[in-house]
């Protein structure tokens, strides 16, 4: 992990994660200059690296100050904006009342550098509205944590995502921040940028096992998929569900609900790292699309009382995780469904016999 390299001021943040596999490495460039972004580059050299004009990126026009050496080994590149973050409330006449948009590239974001850990692989993103006319934001902030994976396993907290050493972990953090409407929900929009070629899809999939994440049954992933061959390039993938606690736990579920992906038909919202690398050609030699995710239950009241909003998100390279049934969820679906199956089973072999047994005590006629 690489917190600004090349550039000794702290007044931006860009952290460069890279993994190196056999024969190949996994980049990815998070930054909060303009809306928080993270750039995902696979490459096919062992050496690739990542440089930066400094000087160009904090420019008007920072298109091409960040490439990948050598150019030629990356096989594959994409990039997740979390753009903006909206707020509405339900009138009486079941009308959404929207509030104004909290626009993330708008927002004032502290040094992530006091927050960096080395050991953990973690940093956390906190920022606030530049400007807050209506004081939402004088007690609270938003926040985007990273975590990346040195190996496969499952996070210890709710929602206990299954992860690979492909992936990196973020979670969206809304803590203290008062909320404009008495029954407020909030909406996170989250926009992709995918080369030529390259399509996304959304994915549900259900299953009975909940046993990692209770009362959960559900779990969705926006893939990219390549037009050619159909195969899955990189994955977000998230649990039907956010929390309202910083330790977690089943009561603490909050509603998480997704909202048709759209190819988007707007300027992507500024975002350094991402017209630094893929240029002037965003919006039309790449595609863009976007999702809303949003968060509340039925009457949106438990925001409103706990003032805490917790969304974790996995995303990486190629096929997302998928659960299996544990050995204990299997154990215990064997003997619920084998133990009518054995009584069955036996109840026939006795009544078999009781039978045979009681024919065989008459002698038969000749």
């Amino acid at each position: 992990m690489q917190y600004n390299p090349g550039w000794n001021n702290s007044s931006v943040n860009l952290l460069h994660v890279r993994a190196v596999g056999p024969s190949d490495t996994l980049h990815y460039v998070w930054s909060s200059i303009g809306a928080p972004t993270v750039l995902l580059v696979a490459t096919e050299s062992r050496s690739s690296a990542l440089r930066v004009n400094w000087t160009q990126l904090l420019s008007p026009a920072p298109a091409g100050a960040i490439w990948i050496d050598p150019p030629s080994s990356v096989v594959y590149s994409t990039a997740v904006v979390f753009t903006k973050v909206f707020e509405y409330s339900e009138a009486k006449t079941l009308e959404e009342l929207f509030y104004p948009t909290y626009d993330l590239s708008g927002f004032s974001w502290d040094s992530i550098n006091h927050t960096l850990n080395h050991t953990a692989l973690t940093a956390e993103f906190t920022g606030v509205p530049a400007t807050d006319p209506s004081g939402s934001f004088s007690n609270g902030s938003l926040a985007f944590r990273v975590t990346a994976y040195e190996a496969g396993g499952r996070d210890g907290p709710l929602p206990s995502l299954l992860h690979t050493a492909n992936s990196s972990k973020v979670e969206f953090v809304l803590a203290g921040v008062a909320p404009r409407g008495n029954s407020s929900r909030f909406v996170l929009e989250v926009a992709t940028v995918e080369e030529t070629g390259v399509v996304q899809r959304l994915r549900s999939a259900r299953s009975i096992d909940d046993e990692y994440t209770p009362t959960i049954f559900e779990m969705l992933s926006l893939v990219a998929e390549s037009q050619n061959d159909s195969s899955t390039l990189s994955f977000l993938q998230w649990k039907a569900t956010a929390y309202g606690s910083q330790s977690p736990r089943r009561e603490d579920s909050i509603q998480c609900r997704s909202h048709g992906l759209q190819a988007a038909n707007w300027t992507l919202p500024v975002s350094g790292i991402v017209h630094a690398y893929f240029g002037e050609g965003v919006g039309s030699t790449y595609t863009i699309s976007a999702i809303n995710i949003s968060f509340g239950g039925e009457d949106g009241r438990v925001y409103q009382e706990k003032r805490y909003l917790s969304w974790s998100a996995l995303l990486g390279f190629g096929q997302p995780p998928k659960d299996t049934f544990s050995p204990l969820v299997i154990s215990i679906m064997a003997v619920a469904l084998g133990t009518p199956m054995v009584m069955l089973l036996v109840g026939s072999c006795v009544v078999v016999f009781a039978q045979r047994k009681r024919y065989s005590e008459y002698e038969p006629i000749n």
